[in-house]
């Protein structure tokens, strides 16, 4: 019973590591998208950036989005400007390039293939009768 009892928890405690594992996943995934899905619109510094995505519920941390905006702008999608901040020290804020708005327009419409995929697959089938 009592090696019941370990098995369980122990497959509880293992699913319950499988499915951060697979949230964590799937939030790195999209990440990219919505960081330059922010940049649409108007150019952020990184505070504002990790505040639209925290208001969102897409819990990001700084040591996560450095590297992520650095690969970006290597990649060509981003640039970034220096700017002068009245409360501390000067801010960078990024900004989407051309190829930048041009590969957020092609995941935009990848992202929404596989929305609507993925919502065909997973809502539940009615039965006819």
């Amino acid at each position: 019973m009592h090696n019941t009892f370990l098995y369980i928890r122990f497959t509880k405690n293992n699913i319950s590591m499988k499915i951060e594992n697979t949230k964590a996943q799937m939030r790195k995934g999209v990440l990219e998208f919505c960081i330059l899905s922010v940049l649409k619109n108007q150019d952020a510094y990184v505070a504002e950036i990790l505040k639209t995505l925290k208001e969102a519920k897409l819990l990001v941390v700084e040591g996560t989005i450095y590297p992520l905006l650095t690969r970006l702008k290597n990649a060509g999608l981003l640039n970034y400007r220096w700017e002068e901040s009245t409360t501390g020290p000067p801010r960078k804020y990024y900004a989407l390039t051309e190829s930048g708005q041009l590969f957020l327009v092609e995941l935009t419409t990848t992202w929404n293939e596989l929305h609507n995929a993925v919502t065909l697959v997973t809502l539940p089938k009615t039965t006819k009768k």
